[in-house]
């Protein structure tokens, strides 16, 4: 079985990303997983995390952005 295509999924722009374009991260949902590129480079290599990885950093961020 092969992968999803990243670069074929639906991009959306981070709600963190900075107004200014500096600093754009960009999510898209695949089947069973999620990517994350650069807006800046819609062409370049993208990160690809399964839901559970994703999920895992996502709580991890948040507990430290908290203490």
């Amino acid at each position: 079985m092969t992968a999803p295509d990243v670069h074929a999924g639906k991009w959306r722009k981070s709600s963190r990303s900075s107004a200014s374009g500096s600093n754009c991260v960009e999510v898209a949902e695949l089947p069973d997983a999620l990517a994350v590129r650069d807006s800046k480079e819609p062409d370049g290599p993208a990160l690809r995390f399964d839901r559970d990885a994703w999920s895992s950093f996502v709580v991890g961020l948040r507990h430290g952005l908290r203490g």
